[in-house]
């Protein structure tokens, strides 16, 4: 799919969407059928590239691949009705593309069934472009109605409503059909309607600085702008289907009933010819055909010609649709919710009612050839070759394709499960242990049934399993061994249960499990099994996984040997393949939240653990076990180095002596090189450079070199001990999951010895708290994460391998550092939400259907409302018992539990006191408040952002309205509030692994200054990204936004501005309108606006920017300071120097306050603050401003630094000024005749030098390049990144390396 041909058109306008976007709307829907039909065309063409190719050959090869088969080329369309016209195609694409693109495309979307011709000779829809003969520049295709079947007519049916509903935002708030919210061109369009001259930038109240208004309207598009035309009133079948059978051999497939604007009636027969209208009426079946029968091959001509008001607004609409952008109706990889909607009113809609009670609740699914099996699909696609780059992209894209869609069936049975709506296939036990099939999906729930986790902490762990296991398939899916498999696994949090859904195993269910499983325990540890081929590629993935094979004892006392945790199950399935399942335990436990009676070392004692923790699997991330083998493997390194050189010096010293005596001269040029190597080793202080100290050991494990004579052996040996490697003689740490685990023997003479396999994992845990922790604050406190949200916080913290559950430890640390207070609130904001969450789970499971929205609305209430929350059931009671009665007779759902009210009886006093406690037993943290009021004001938090995150985490929608946060009469949530509740799905994220290596080798390209080489890369990483996800994903709007800053940095103002609109609209289609990447991309948008002289639309963006982080994080932030002043030097520009003045001095408390008084960001500030006092003609507070600048400038960078003279020059200019204006004033207040104040010079700054300063802020090197001077370019960068590591100023952070 050549989507990346989208990528060159660099109009910011939504309008003329050419052909080449809309390659971006092609769905790409291949099933996995049409993936193998691709596969071998692709293998026939790579046979001959294959010797070109080897596996190591980075970038150059590869990319010549991917050219030679992508060639572009237009065609003409030929379609009745419609003007002939041309597309843009690529060699790549299937015929099957091109239906995709003329569905829709303005003129010929109202066709669904029809086939494509060249030269008298159809198309088949599944062949490649290049493969069809006669193919070529220019040739014409034509489009030519195809009969009707029942099947195509309904799904033109459904085409049509899908037209008539495109612009509706419904689906986005509802959260179906991969729909979501987009903003950005509300912002960008409304300069079309004005252009007078004057740039309209006052910015609305609840966005300026310290206002305390949190408005929750503004964040959601308005809906009475986005009313799409209505064009029929009522479009629906017939209440007389089917057609009866003599009316079937007339050739009637379908009925249809339409009421059009007019308000005319009419029933529609659709036939093998198109439709047209019958004879019959609501009361009389009379399916002959009226006159004029109007007889259409679309449904829409038809209605155009009975409805003129139809053809009006529907060509309307088509003109609305057509000029959205792209990336604006694209589906994305999955469901996205949004946390808040407005009132939307429920329309008729029968297509939709029919789906319903159709299809959509899996009766349709189980009609034999409609349901998909799942775990065949999964599994197949991960078998296709993967040899060459092309493979490769196939393969992924096959992957990532039947993984989205597996992740949308499994979230829908999880819903109709929890609902209701699924029989279980064991449905005479209790509801908890019930399991489900839907679908071909296996499900269960969150509980500890069979008593299986007793041992490990009864609910609490077998909550916490389904996530374990999914981390564990996730790692095991990223090796991707071949031959070894897992199984598609989606855990789903859905009103207060935990929904595990997997692919199922070919044959386990005709099976007992005892029978099934050959390698591994189903009893944890009592009979253990071994299989030799399990050993062979667990073992392979275990090398990776720095996973021990080991022995543990079964109970007939014989000694099997495992590579996996023991719970870790073989199961060999009717399809012959090897899965593994059950890897709650891939990881080694954390000794810090296990009282296990082993003796932790001092530090870890001192910091208070370990700390019993609800339950017992606790596992270390997968990072963390990186970090710390990458840490001590640099140890080792270091240790081994060292010794060698004192060795190595007294070897010299001897063999100085040997040469004299004139011996082999070989080993004295051994000596000099390893000599050399040493001396640099030496004048680094000692400090050994890491490659120099990898070379040397090298050297000696290698034995080539030098004989390995004892004494380096000896040092290995030291140094492995010094690392606690588990083998003498070289680097081996690697870890036994089961070492801990209760109720497992282990071999007693195990090599390496037990005791060193448990010291390894203690010391791990002990890592995480003495390395990566303080580590972690250090990366905040340079600001080079500034997380903005819970989401943010938690990323930045699993990224260095910290599990949450150390939350509370951090928290603790963070309280310490006065730099980082704004870290600090949104910690302990984010520990208050994750306890608010684990009470809300147990809360929603004693809630029956009928009450939840006001169950969740009390909750609300207790939670964030200051005033009294009283019972919402008092009063309410003595009506409704009777009524409860009769509906407890009937009802089904299992799940639906007996509600005895208690929900009701919650207070804010008692909901606070479950905070604490929970926050104590989970977080060992202590909240030094109890109510809602004393939290916010003692950790300086906000409600808004309270509430934001808790309806993301738990799934809740509430309604779009103003809440009144601060009444302390009225309550703040009523039932009508709450909209809808979501579930809340985690599953794992397949990669596209060459592309993430050429974006990778980009970025480090880029950070040697090589923009050139760098920018190639990334744009060919775009490409490959586009061709394994579709249009749209989180990755391809991270590389976009990338593309965007090059373009910048390399003076192509407008293709940056293009890119970056893509990367802002993907952003919030697929990480949220209000996420914190979406707020970045916003800011880089408005900076590439205002270098097109986009003022006013740069404005508005940075406005959108700032209201965002100020409802997802308050005005205390880092990000803020940084918006702040953005939006105070475009006002400066524009001449609005009072406002400019209010947010350039907000800006710059916060620099002070996060960056330290002295830092040169707060010069910059003082700078600017004393700039635009000038221009108010406030001379002595700009000359008191711009003396800290000079102070600060001098102290950091010394007298003779261009900044200091800068800042010493604007000292003088001001005085001067001060000095004349005070003569003047003296003037008049002695009466001098004809004294007057003179007009203030002011000089309004040119857009260019605002620019400049802009690129300050935002820490943009900037270099203006023509393309003679690419070359010196290079030079230039790499000279300027020299000076700058020594100068170490604030603004010349070079932001290419930013991402």
């Amino acid at each position: 799919m050549a989507l990346g041909a989208s990528e060159n058109d660099a109009k910011f306008d939504t309008e003329a969407l050419e052909s080449k976007d809309e390659s971006l709307n092609k769905k790409v829907d291949e099933n996995v059928q049409e993936t193998k039909v691709t596969k071998e065309e692709i293998n026939k063409l790579v046979k001959d590239e294959e010797e070109k190719e080897k596996d190591d050959t980075e970038g150059k090869n590869k990319d010549e691949v991917i050219f030679i088969q992508d060639v572009g080329f237009s065609v003409k369309i030929i379609s009745p009705g419609a003007e002939p016209f041309d597309i843009q195609v690529s060699s790549m694409e299937l015929v099957q593309e091109i239906h995709q693109l003329l569905m829709d495309r303005e003129d010929t979307s109202h066709r669904t069934c029809f086939s494509l011709q060249l030269e008298g000779n159809t198309l088949d829809n599944f062949a490649e472009l290049k493969n069809i003969e006669g193919l070529k520049e220019g040739s014409v295709i034509k489009v030519v109605e195809e009969p009707y079947t029942m099947r195509e007519a309904r799904i033109h049916v459904r085409h049509v409503r899908d037209l008539l509903k495109s612009l509706d935002p419904a689906d986005a708030y509802n959260g179906v059909e991969c729909n979501s919210l987009s903003f950005l061109n509300t912002i960008t369009q409304e300069k079309k309607k004005m252009r007078p001259e004057s740039v309209d930038c006052t910015p609305p109240d609840y966005i300026m600085p310290d206002s305390k208004d949190r408005s929750l309207i503004a964040l959601q598009p308005q809906i009475k702008e986005q009313k799409s035309p209505q064009c029929v009133k009522v479009l629906t079948s017939s209440a007389w289907n089917p057609p009866p059978g003599y009316r079937k051999i007339h050739g009637d497939l379908m009925y249809l009933y339409v009421v059009t604007l007019e308000d005319k009636h009419y029933h529609i027969s659709a036939c093998s010819r198109g439709f047209y209208i019958n004879q019959s009426t609501a009361e009389e079946f009379n399916p002959k055909a009226a006159s004029p029968s109007h007889l259409c091959h679309s449904l829409i001509e038809l209605l155009n010609q009975i409805s003129p008001q139809f053809k009006r607004n529907f060509a309307l609409l088509q003109k609305k649709r057509s000029q959205r952008h792209p990336f604006e109706r694209v589906a994305t990889p999955y469901q996205l919710y949004a946390w808040t909607a407005p009132t939307m009113e429920h329309t008729l809609d029968a297509i939709r009612a029919e789906d319903t009670f159709s299809s959509k609740l899996g009766y349709e699914e189980h009609i034999p050839g409609q349901t998909r099996d799942w775990n065949e699909e999964l599994q197949t696609t991960r078998e296709l070759p993967r040899k060459t780059l092309p493979e490769r992209l196939l393969r992924e894209r096959a992957i990532f394709k039947v993984h989205s869609d597996f992740v949308a069936a499994a979230t829908r049975g999880a819903m109709a499960v929890i609902d209701g709506n699924v029989m279980a296939i064991n449905p005479g036990e209790e509801a908890k242990m019930q399991m489900f099939i839907w679908n071909n999906i296996f499900f269960s729930l969150g509980f500890d049934v069979r008593d299986h986790y007793k041992e490990l902490g009864g609910d609490a762990a077998a909550f916490i399993a389904p996530r374990n296991d999914l981390q564990g398939v996730r790692v095991y899916s990223a090796v991707d061994l071949p031959g070894l498999y897992t199984l598609g696994t989606v855990v789903i949090d859905y009103r207060g249960y935990r929904v595990t859904a997997q692919s199922i195993i070919p044959g386990i269910l005709e099976r007992e499990q005892e029978q099934s499983v050959v390698y591994g325990s189903i009893d944890f540890g009592k009979s253990v099994l071994t299989h030799p081929k399990y050993l062979d590629l667990l073992n392979k993935a275990g090398q990776q996984l720095k996973i021990l094979p080991h022995h543990v004892i079964n109970d007939k006392g014989e000694s099997i040997e495992l590579c996996s945790s023991v719970e870790c199950k073989g199961i060999i399935g009717n399809d012959g393949r090897y899965y593994i399942l059950d890897l709650l335990r891939t990881f080694p436990p954390d000794v810090n939240f296990l009282k296990l009676g082993e003796d932790l070392s001092r530090e870890v004692k001192l910091l208070g653990f370990p700390i019993e923790h609800k339950h017992k699997l606790c596992c270390l991330r997968q990072e963390l076990i990186d970090s710390f083998v990458d840490s001590r493997y640099m140890m080792f390194i270091k240790y081994a180095a060292y010794h060698l050189q004192q060795l190595n010096v007294k070897k010299t010293e001897e063999k100085r002596k040997a040469i004299e005596e004139n011996k082999k001269e070989e080993n004295e040029e051994i000596s000099k090189d390893k000599d050399t190597e040493k001396d640099n080793a030496e004048e680094k202080k000692g400090q050994l450079e890491d490659a120099e100290a990898k070379k040397i050991v090298e050297s000696i494990t290698d034995g080539s070199k030098i004989e390995l004579e004892e004494s380096t052996k000896n040092i290995v040996k030291t140094a492995s001990m010094a690392v606690g490697s588990l083998k003498d003689t070289e680097f081996d740490i690697r870890f036994n999951p089961d070492v801990f685990s209760p109720g497992i023997r282990h071999c007693p003479n195990s090599d390496p010895p037990l005791a060193k396999q448990k010291q390894l994992v203690k010391d791990a845990a002990e890592f995480l708290l003495t390395v990566q922790i303080p580590t972690f604050i250090r990366d905040c406190l340079d600001h080079s994460s500034a997380p903005m949200d819970g989401t943010t916080l938690s990323e930045a913290l699993h990224n260095k391998g910290i599990n949450i559950r150390y939350l509370g430890k951090v928290t603790n640390l963070l309280a310490k550092v006065k730099q980082l207070e704004y870290l600090y609130s949104i910690a302990v904001s984010e520990l208050i939400l994750r306890s608010a969450k684990h009470i809300f789970t147990t809360y929603l499971q004693g809630c029956e259907m009928m009450n939840l929205s006001v169950a969740i609305a009390h909750f609300l209430n207790c939670f964030l409302y200051s005033g009294p929350v009283v019972n919402p059931l008092q009063g309410q009671e003595e009506n409704k018992t009777n009524k409860k009665r009769n509906k407890r007779r009937g009802r089904v759902n299992p799940l639906s539990c007996q509600d005895n009210n208690e929900w009701a009886s919650l207070t804010s006093k008692t909901l606070w006191n479950q905070l604490k406690i929970e926050l104590k037993s989970y977080f060992d943290y202590e909240l030094l408040s109890t109510d809602v009021e004393t939290t916010i004001e003692t950790y300086s938090l906000q409600k808004i952002s309270l509430l934001r995150s808790f309806c993301i985490k738990t799934g809740i929608q509430i309604l779009l309205r103003d809440y009144n946060f601060e009444s302390k009469n009225k309550l703040l949530f009523y039932e009508e509030d709450i909209i809808n509740i979501f579930p809340i799905v985690k599953h794992i994220n397949p990669r596209a692994t060459d592309a993430y290596n050429f974006y990778t080798t980009g970025q480090s390209k880029i950070q040697q200054g090589f923009l050139k080489d760098g920018y190639e890369l990334i744009s060919e990483s775009l490409n490959l990204l586009n061709n394994v996800y579709g249009a749209m994903h989180p990755e391809i709007a991270q590389c976009l936004r990338m593309i965007a800053r090059l373009n910048y940095i390399m003076g192509e103002h407008g293709e940056a501005m293009a890119y970056q609109q893509k990367a802002v609209l993907m952003s919030e289609r697929v990480n949220g309108i209000d996420h914190p990447y979406t707020i970045t991309e916003y800011a880089h948008l408005a900076l590439y606006c205002f270098a097109n002289s986009q003022v006013s639309t740069a404005l508005k963006l940075l406005y959108r920017a700032r209201y965002l982080a100020i409802l997802v994080c308050g005005e205390n932030h880092p990000e803020v300071a940084l918006l702040d002043s953005n939006i105070s030097l475009i006002l400066h520009a524009v001449g609005e120097y009072d406002l400019s003045l209010r947010f350039l001095e907000k800006a710059l408390a916060l620099n002070i306050k996060y960056f330290g008084a002295k830092s040169l960001k707060v010069a910059v500030s003082y700078h600017l603050v004393a700039r635009t006092q000038s221009c108010m003609g406030n001379f002595r507070s700009a000359l008191n401003n711009e003396k800290e600048a000079y102070a600060i400038y001098k102290q950091q960078l010394g007298e003779n630094h261009e900044k200091t003279k800068e800042s010493s020059e604007c000292l003088k200019h001001l005085t001067q000024q001060a000095v004349v204006l005070q003569k003047k004033m003296n003037e008049i207040y002695t009466g001098k005749n004809g004294a007057s104040l003179p007009p203030i010079q002011i000089q309004p700054p040119s857009m260019g030098s605002v620019l400049d300063m802009l690129n300050v802020i935002n820490g943009i090197l900037f270099v203006q390049i023509s393309q003679e001077d690419i070359e010196n370019f290079k030079a230039e960068i790499e000279k300027r990144q020299n000076e700058e590591a020594e100068e170490q100023e604030s603004k010349t952070t070079p932001a290419v390396a930013e991402s």
